[in-house]
Parts: structure tokens; C-alpha cells; sequence
């Protein structure tokens, strides 16, 4: 496994030493995901409108800066040629060509100009290029020229026995190659031969352009040849030795002068009028495919290349060059360094160099491998600030001189010019220059922070920010030995801030503000001007690069790149905007680097690479923005387009529309954003946003405005598209409506007059009935009271009796107990024949049946049907059975019951079990409570 990693290192190597370097324009890279369609792309061309349009696979495609629309050809065929002449866009394709032109609703329609004509398309014949000239339209294919007549509609044809290569336009002449001929010229629509040199007979003629009152004939694999007075002459220039060993397909020439050349297999090569190499771009350098079928120049000098598989846009007047580090190699760019003609980027890679103007990769310096946090220019040398150390840089080589980890920052100190400050992981250090080297000499003791950022505020006074803790000054003795004295000073900190040293103020800066160092109050003073520019919502890194060569202060926003510069006629600083987002220029927060690399080119290093900034080129965009189109909707329906031209009435349940617009904005860096506003709701403009799309449902009636409008870069775009349209009231809120309504209210209002009076007049029987049923009822209750005041009597009768039957059952149970006593005691009397009379009166008395006759009456009064009740169950019962149960019925033991009966206790017990039998009791129940429950 390691073999195959060390071979895969050396392949690396190889390809990062002899690849072609250099800084390129941006790219934009369209894939056929982007676009929808297939890989293949052979024409482009831009509209009046400056929408652009790709002969495709699968139909033509329409790009108007935000998105892309396909439209199939005719039958689904492939469109090989495609030209925008005025509102229509020419096409040509397999065994058709004619022209698309948008209708009301913004979408193009086809119109064949090649169906129902006298001439007929040769089977299987493709049209390759349409040129227009003088109010007729060119189509070719390779084996005739169709000539249009726009005005009378009338076709004239050039027929060719040998294949038609491509065709021409040079000083509004049509010219074409004819293979094993030579070049010929149409006019007055006949063909004649005009140049018959053995070159233009043999190899395929790219394109012909007219060079100083000379033609220029460019071919596929021979390079460029001039025109003289009676030959055709190689053009031998430096970019021969380029052009000579790639296989041409495309070739155009720009506004600039400049040639821009499509290979098969080599990518884009741009040449300079003097024929040197101005550019050479291949899929290793950014292209997304080597093969370049078609080239396009736009208004804007964008060159589009329609690709074997893509589309892809270089932004050839951008003030940007960019320098991507696609393998890797570089890493992310914290520092930048020019030193004796070498470019320097210090990476988390370590350090790498390159020879300032060389195509070439960057080398990398052995030992630095790592983390470089500083490159600094100082006393006619280069220092690297390293996690490892500290380190000289000469003639590519890297001399350790302090192995103290972690040197954030290397400073001069004042009036010491032997003397270097450095700022390390722990604290301070110094360097001291002695015997023609540099060397660490000590730590300054009593401060040991981590120092990120130093600037002097004295000779021997330190300001360090530290982003965790915030910012200290520090007092330093004379030797820079140890610290005297450290304070924090009162302000706030925060992650991404950082102080630096600019016009002879200390400028710190953090989320919160950008604020100025006093040294009379050593305290922090607010800036309102930067706080402005670089807080709150624009806040994206406290990182400030003071440019002391051009004296310009660098700071980074969200979206934009600043530059403040003094002012010239005042004291107010200038403040210069280059528009590009953070997500874009991709620099680590917190990290970003500007560096001065000559003229007004400009080094800002990034997370893969970095971009070269121009400041004198001047970004052009096309900055118009188009209503592309207005649809609408109910809740369940799909979309319809309406006439952006037309002001429309919607219906109340079609209250969900839609509006699409777009900037022609085709450069990468500068993006263009979009704000609108739907007045007569939605009066103020929204935030500023990528989307050119915006909704509205479910809108409530009434007139309403849309207007939308873009930015790109810093400029606001050159109108503002509006739409009116209205939304009708709902039916319910029409006049006709409001009629039904009154007639309906009028209605109502006879219905409840009518409706009241037949309810005023129930209301009255109603009280009517009721007072003659609160009668009813009051006579009702008296009966009830009397009803319950006899039954209140009774209830006092039946009381009265059970109290007197209570009574005399007690009665009757003291008189026999006191009979009995006499009895007892008369029985134990000396002399019973003395009381025999006696007794035999008590027995009399005792056996009395009179008693048990009141006693049975007053039972009946209270539990009238218990005694016809019990004798229905039991019919075999005595009367003295019936006794006995009657003396149950009142809960009465068999002790109180003995009495009674003038029987003993257990004479009681046994005619209760002799009762029970006859009833037919079980063993387990209980007699008392069997009679309770009768």
C-alpha cells in the first residue's frame, strides 16, 4: 500500500511541476444538469435583449442570467447553428431551419422556413452556420447555402458538388471553403473562386478575419496564414509552437483584438494581435471539457464556449484573475509575501513560491510544512512566522531562527533598529540582529497570552488583542526584557477581531464596531464611518490590511471587499467598494490577506487559491433588468401565462401570481441580486436576494403595482419593471350583488315586521295560557298541601298508636314482672296456705286474655297485614304462635318475651324452635330476622 501512495505522490508532483499555471478569468460552468438538455452545445448567440442562445442536442436553449428554458426542435432533431438578428433567433438544424420569435406571453414559437418550399432538403442534410448580411439570411450546410430573403420571402440556392467546410463573413463579404477547391465569395448571389492556394485546398478553414487590409485565414491543424498580394503565407508568430500541436474546431476574434481559439483536446487558447499566448485554459485549469464546438463573444466581452459536454462562460473583462488550487496543493492562504521578484504564499500547508510573471506551479519550501501565519518584509528580509517557529527565508531556502512555537506576528521596534518584536502562542519575544544574522535573544517576561495582533502606541508601549480575552497594554522597560506593568483595556472582544496600525492611529475592530486608539485617555473612540461598514448585518471578519505602500486601508464585509483611501480634497477618507461575497471570494474569516503586487493588481488569498484584484479595469455589466414573465393561478389549477405587455383583470379566485425576471448578468464574481415590491400591499421593497422569482397568493381585490428591480456589484440596474393588474372584487361585493342585497334586506326587514307580529301575538296567548295554567297549578297545589296535610295527621295517628302500643306492651311487661315478684316471694312465704288465695288470684290476673286482645288490637292499627300475611304463608300456626311472632315483629328478646307469655326463658327458646319448624326454616336462618323482613 505504501508503494502505491508513493507513486501516486510522485504522479502528483509530475502533474503540479509541468502543469500550465497561471491566473485565469473567472469560469462559469454550466453541466447539463444546470441547463437540462444534452452535452453537446455547437452555436450561441445573444439576442437585442442580450438573452443568450445555445444551439443544443435536444432544441435551443434560452439563458436570460437567472435561469435556463429549453425549447425542443422540430420532431426533437439536433440544432447545429443558431443567430439572434433582431427579434428573431434563426436556427438551423437536421433537414430543417427557420426562425423563433417570442409571442405575448414571452415564450418562443417556431416557424420552419424550409417546409412547404419549391426546393427540397437533401435527405440527411444539417445546417451548420447562418450568417446575416445586408437583409438576407445565410443557412449552410456542407452541401449548399440557402439564401433568405427576409423582405419578399423568396429563397435563392448555392449548390456545391464538393462539401461545403464553413462559411463567412469578412467585410460584409460572404466567404466559404469548398474541400479541394479553395476559398470562394458569393456576390450578387453567384459563387466565384477567390483564393486557390494549395493550403486553403487541403486543410479545413477555421474562421478568416480581416488583419490590417489582409486576410487572416485560420485552419484546423496548420495554424494561421496571411494573405499577399499573389500567395497565402504561414503567420509565423510565438503561439506557432502551441497552435501547431492542437487540432482547431472554433476560433473567433474579440472586440480587444485578441484571438480566442477552441481546440478538440486542448481547451481555449486566447493569442494576442502579435500572435503570443495570452492564455491557455484547459479541464486541468478549469474548464469543465476540452472539446470547444463553439465561441461567442457578449456585449459584455464574456466569451461563452458551447462545450462537448457543457457550457462554460469566461469572464474575460472581469477585474478578477483567479489562481484555483484544484489538486490541493496550496491549501488555505493566511499571508503573502513579494520578495527579490519571488511571489510568497504562506498556507496551513506550509510555504510555498514562484517566480513573479512564471507559468509555473508554486514550489514548496522544505521544512515549512505547517501552518504560516505571518510572511513580513522587514530590514531587507523575509521572515515566515510558523507554528514551528520563526524562520529566514532566502533563495528558496527556510533558516530556523527561534524554535519557539507559534509566531503569530513579527514587528520593528522603535528606535531599535537591531531589535525585532515578535508575538508567539505564549507571550512575547524578541529578536535581536547580531553578527550579520538574526536570532531569537529572549521572551519579555510577565505576559504570557497568546499575541495574535501587536501594535505599538510608544516606544515602549504594546497593544495586544487577544480575541478571547480583548485588548491589553502593555508597559515594556527599555531593554525589552520584561514587562513593567499590563491592564486590559475597557472594551468589548470577540472572535474574527483584530488591531492594526493605519495613518498613525491603532485601529481595532470586532463585531460590534470599529473603534480608534487615544492615547491621551488610552481608550477606544468609535468610528462611525467603518462601524458603518463593517457591523452588525455587514459583519463578517474584524481583520483590517493597512496597504502602507498605497496607504490604503483593507477591510472585508459580507458582500463586498473595501478599500478606504484619504480623501483628496477633504478630510473625509474615500471609500471604495468592490462587490464580491464572502461565499465567493472564499477567504477563511478572520484570515483574509490582501497583498500589493504591483501597479493596482492586488493578491487576495482564499481557502483554494487565491484572486488577482485589477482596480483600474472597470466592470461593465449589461444592468438592464427584463419581466420575463407573469402567471397566475386559482388554489387547484395550473399556471397561466398572461401578457406582460397587457395590464389584466384577474378573478377573485385567481389570486396567486407569479413573476419572473432576470439581469443578462453573466459574470461569475459579481452576482446579481433582486428586490421588489408589490405596491397596494406590500409597499416597501423586500431584502435584497438571488431569487428571481416572487409569489402572491390568496390576494384580497383591488389595483395593484409590481415593480422589481436588481444590483449587480454596486450598481443599481438601469430600470425598474413594473406590472399593473387588478384583482376583481368577489362576486358577493359586485353591484349586482349589492342589489340582491338591499332586496334581500328589505325582504328580510318585511318578514321580520310580518314575523314579529305573529310572534307578539303567540307571545300573548302563550301568557294568556300560562296564566291560566299557574291557576290550574296553584289550585293543583292547594289540593297537594291538603292531600299532604291529612297525610301529616295520619302519619301523627300512626305515631300516636305506635306509641300507645308501645306503651302498653310495657305495661303489660312491668305489670307481669311485678306479678311475678309476688308470686316468687308468696311462694317463699312460711305459711303458703296463708296465700294460696293469693296466688291463685295472681295466676288468674297473669293468665288474663283481655290484655293480649288490647295488645293485638293496637298491633293491627300499626302493621295492619303482617297477621294476614304470616297466616297466608303459614297456615298451621296457633294463636299463641302468632303471639309469639307479633312479639318478634317488635324486636323483643327472648327475655322480654318470657314475661308475656308468663313462661320461662326457655319455655320462650322452645317455642321458637317449635316455630320454626313449622314455618320450614332453614337451620342457618334466623327466625327474628325472617319476621322483621315480612
Amino acid at each position: 500500500m505504501s508503494r502505491i501512495k508513493k507513486v501516486l505522490y510522485i504522479l502528483l508532483l509530475l502533474v503540479t511541476t509541468f502543469s500550465y499555471c497561471q491566473e485565469i478569468p473567472p469560469i462559469q460552468i454550466f453541466t447539463p444538469q444546470d441547463y437540462n438538455a444534452e452535452d453537446q452545445n455547437w452555436s450561441v448567440t445573444q439576442s437585442q435583449d442580450n438573452f443568450i442562445y445555445v444551439a443544443n442536442n435536444s432544441g435551443l436553449l434560452e439563458y436570460n442570467g437567472a435561469y435556463w428554458r429549453l425549447f425542443k426542435s422540430l420532431n426533437n432533431d439536433i440544432l447545429r447553428s443558431v443567430r439572434a438578428v433582431e427579434d428573431k433567433i434563426y436556427s438551423g438544424g437536421y433537414m430543417d431551419f427557420g426562425f423563433w420569435k417570442k409571442d405575448e406571453f414571452g415564450k418562443l414559437l417556431y416557424t420552419s422556413l424550409s417546409a412547404k418550399r419549391k426546393f427540397s432538403i437533401q435527405e440527411d442534410e444539417e445546417f451548420w452556420k447562418i450568417i446575416d448580411i445586408e437583409g438576407y439570411i445565410l443557412f449552410q450546410s456542407l452541401e449548399s447555402i440557402y439564401i433568405y430573403n427576409v423582405d419578399n420571402d423568396e429563397f435563392s440556392i448555392v449548390k456545391s458538388e464538393s462539401r461545403i467546410n464553413k462559411m463567412f463573413k469578412v467585410n460584409e463579404t460572404i466567404l466559404f471553403q469548398k474541400e479541394g477547391e479553395g476559398v470562394f465569395q458569393i456576390e450578387n448571389g453567384i459563387e466565384t473562386l477567390a483564393y486557390t492556394s494549395p493550403i486553403l485546398k487541403k486543410d479545413e478553414v477555421i474562421n478568416i478575419y480581416d488583419f490590417n487590409n489582409k486576410l487572416l485565414f485560420h485552419t484546423k491543424e496548420k495554424g494561421f496564414f496571411l494573405s499577399s498580394d499573389d500567395d497565402i503565407l504561414p503567420w509565423d508568430i510565438e503561439g506557432n509552437d502551441v497552435l501547431l500541436n492542437a487540432s482547431v474546431y472554433s476560433s473567433i476574434r474579440l472586440r480587444n483584438g485578441n484571438f480566442l481559439i477552441g481546440t478538440i483536446s486542448k481547451g481555449v487558447i486566447e493569442l494576442s494581435p502579435t500572435g503570443k499566448i495570452v492564455l491557455k485554459i484547459d479541464q486541468l485549469a478549469g474548464l469543465s471539457n476540452n472539446t470547444v464546438l463553439s465561441l461567442k463573444e457578449d456585449a459584455a466581452g464574456n466569451a461563452w464556449l458551447g462545450l462537448d459536454n457543457g457550457i462554460n462562460i469566461l469572464n474575460l473583462n472581469s477585474k478578477f484573475k483567479v489562481y484555483e488550487d484544484k489538486l490541493g496543493v496550496l491549501g488555505t492562504i493566511y499571508t503573502s509575501a513579494l520578495f527579490n521578484d519571488f511571489l510568497y504564499l504562506g498556507t496551513n500547508q506550509g510555504l510555498f513560491y514562484k517566480k513573479v510573471g512564471e507559468k509555473k506551479q508554486f514550489k514548496f519550501i522544505e521544512g515549512t510544512k505547517g501552518q504560516v501565519w505571518t510572511l513580513e518584509v522587514l530590514k531587507d528580509a523575509l521572515f515566515c512566522g510558523h507554528d514551528k517557529g520563526t524562520f529566514m527565508i532566502r533563495n528558496g531556502i527556510a533558516e530556523r531562527i527561534s524554535d519557539e512555537i507559534g509566531t503569530w506576528v513579527i514587528k520593528e521596534v522603535i528606535n531599535q533598529p537591531n531589535l525585532l518584536i515578535q508575538g508567539n502562542y505564549k507571550g512575547l519575544y524578541v529578536l535581536e540582529f547580531i553578527n550579520g544574522k538574526w536570532k531569537r535573544r529572549n521572551k519579555i517576561k510577565g505576559f504570557n497570552n497568546s499575541s495574535r495582533y501587536i501594535e505599538f502606541v510608544g516606544p515602549n508601549e504594546i497593544l495586544v488583542n487577544h480575541e478571547h480575552k480583548g485588548i491589553y497594554k502593555i508597559d515594556i522597560d527599555k531593554t525589552f526584557e520584561s514587562v513593567l506593568a499590563y491592564k486590559r483595556i475597557p472594551i468589548g472582544k470577540g472572535i474574527k477581531s483584530s488591531i492594526v496600525s493605519h495613518n498613525n492611529s491603532v485601529l481595532y475592530s470586532y463585531k460590534e464596531g470599529s473603534f480608534y486608539y487615544n492615547k491621551t485617555t488610552e481608550s477606544f473612540e468609535k468610528d462611525s464611518i467603518l462601524s458603518a461598514l463593517f457591523s452588525d448585518q455587514n459583519y463578517w471578519s474584524g481583520k483590517f490590511v493597512n496597504d502602507k505602500q498605497k496607504n490604503k486601508l483593507w477591510g472585508f464585509s459580507e458582500n463586498e471587499i473595501i478599500f478606504i483611501e484619504p480623501g483628496k480634497l477633504s478630510k473625509d477618507p474615500k471609500i471604495n467598494k468592490v462587490a464580491i461575497p464572502g461565499d465567493v471570494r472564499r477567504s477563511k474569516p478572520g484570515y483574509e490577506n490582501v497583498l500589493h503586487l504591483d501597479d493596482n493588481n492586488y493578491l487576495i488569498g482564499g481557502a483554494n487559491g487565491y484572486l488577482i484584484l485589477d482596480l483600474t479595469q472597470d466592470f461593465q455589466s449589461l444592468n438592464t433588468i427584463f419581466l420575463n414573465e407573469v402567471s397566475h393561478n386559482s388554489l387547484h389549477n395550473d399556471y397561466k401565462l398572461v401578457n406582460t405587455k397587457d395590464e389584466i383583470t384577474l378573478e377573485n379566485k385567481n389570486t396567486n401570481v407569479t413573476f419572473k425576471y432576470s439581469v443578462p448578468n453573466y459574470e461569475k464574481l459579481a452576482k446579481s441580486k433582486y428586490q421588489y415590491r408589490l405596491i397596494g400591499i406590500y409597499d416597501t421593497w423586500s431584502e435584497w436576494s438571488t431569487d428571481a422569482e416572487a409569489s402572491f397568493e390568496n390576494l384580497p381585490y383591488g389595483d395593484y403595482s409590481f415593480e422589481a428591480r436588481s444590483i449587480t456589484g454596486t450598481e443599481l440596474s438601469e430600470n425598474i419593471v413594473s406590472y399593473n393588474f387588478r384583482v376583481e372584487k368577489p362576486w358577493y361585493l359586485k353591484p349586482l350583488a349589492v342589489i340582491l342585497y338591499v332586496i334581500l334586506l328589505l325582504t328580510i326587514g318585511f318578514l321580520v315586521h310580518y314575523f314579529n307580529k305573529r310572534y307578539y301575538k303567540k307571545q300573548k296567548q302563550k301568557l294568556l295560557d300560562k296564566k291560566q295554567r299557574e291557576l290550574e297549578m296553584e289550585q293543583l297545589d292547594s289540593q297537594r298541601r291538603l292531600v299532604q296535610f291529612k297525610n301529616e295527621n295520619l302519619q301523627l295517628d300512626i305515631e300516636n298508636k305506635n306509641r300507645e302500643l308501645g306503651t302498653a306492651t310495657m305495661s303489660l311487661v312491668k305489670r307481669n314482672e311485678l306479678l311475678n315478684n309476688i308470686k316468687d316471694q308468696l311462694s317463699r312465704s312460711k305459711s303458703p296456705e296463708d296465700v294460696r288465695g293469693v296466688i291463685k288470684m295472681i295466676n288468674s290476673n297473669l293468665n288474663n286474655t283481655s290484655d293480649w286482645k288490647l295488645f293485638e288490637e293496637a298491633f293491627n292499627n300499626v302493621d295492619k297485614e303482617f297477621m294476614k300475611k304470616i297466616k297466608a304463608l303459614h297456615p298451621s300456626i296457633t294463636p299463641n304462635d302468632l303471639r309469639l311472632c307479633a312479639y318478634l315483629r317488635l324486636n323483643l328478646s327472648s327475655k322480654e318475651i318470657a314475661p308475656l307469655l308468663n313462661i320461662s326463658h326457655k319455655s320462650v327458646e322452645v317455642k321458637r324452635y317449635r316455630l320454626r319448624k313449622k314455618m320450614g326454616l332453614d337451620h342457618e336462618q334466623n327466625l327474628a330476622n325472617y319476621i322483621l323482613e315480612l
